[in-house]
């Protein structure tokens, strides 16, 4: 049931439609790098999509495994929600739906200005803001980005703690990956919205796929990919 992230980072892979999750295998090794299990305070979880909350929490009670939130309705609504952790520490959000081709629907990062962040992923990754939460009493607010509803789609969850403004990355999460259509106009709009470029735009030696890297306002790294070129990857 659970991905053991103590060896190998995380990679994402966001595009308009849902999200996949990737564990990178022996040529994305850093080298020197012989394990990755530091979670940092920046990364929250992973949201899966599953038909039977309950019923899935109690496979994984039968496994062993750990359960922080017990299977309920989520605050202000109907949605049912649990939250586990792997052996290793990384959360979960499990999330009762439909049945999904893409089960892995959430990434949850935090961030230390939420209006800097909304502004940027709107005008440099083309997000849309999906909606907005404010929540007083645990001091907190979110906000929900991606490409379209998320009951259909892959989102980006925003998280800004009261008073935050830095978060400890870790060495276990890696990025989440994008498929553009044009990389060379996305590293262009990334530039003027402030975002830093780590890799120009390109195709990669050897597979001749382009692409290209930035970081966010608040450090957290996203790889673009060319649409085609990575649905040739595919074939």
């Amino acid at each position: 049931m659970f991905l053991d992230l103590s060896s190998i980072p995380v990679t994402v892979t966001l595009c308009k439609r849902f999200i996949i999750a990737k564990i990178r295998g022996e040529h994305y090794r850093d080298y020197g790098v012989n394990k990755y299990d530091d979670i940092g305070t920046g990364f929250g979880h992973f949201g899966v999509a599953v038909e039977d909350v309950m019923k899935t929490v109690d496979l994984i009670k039968a496994k062993g495994g750990k359960v922080t939130r017990e299977p309920g309705p989520v605050k202000g609504g109907s949605t049912i929600i649990a939250f586990v952790e792997d052996p290793d520490g990384y959360k979960f959000e499990l999330l009762e739906r439909g049945p999904t081709p893409e089960p892995l629907c959430q990434v949850m990062l935090r961030v230390g200005d939420l209006d800097r962040s909304i502004n940027f992923y709107k005008k440099a990754y083309g997000m849309e803001l999906l909606r907005k939460r404010d929540d007083p009493e645990y001091k907190y607010t979110i906000a929900m980005m991606g490409y379209g509803p998320e009951g259909k789609n892959a989102v980006l969850e925003l998280t800004y703690n009261y008073g935050v403004k830095e978060y400890d990355k870790g060495n276990g999460y890696a990025q989440i990956v994008i498929r553009p259509d044009d990389v060379y106009k996305t590293a262009e709009a990334i530039k003027v919205c402030g975002g830093k470029i780590t890799l120009e735009p390109g195709p990669l030696p050897g597979i001749d796929t382009k692409i290209t890297v930035c970081v966010d306002p608040d450090g957290w790294k996203s790889a673009f990919v060319d649409n085609v070129d990575f649905l040739k990857e595919l074939e």
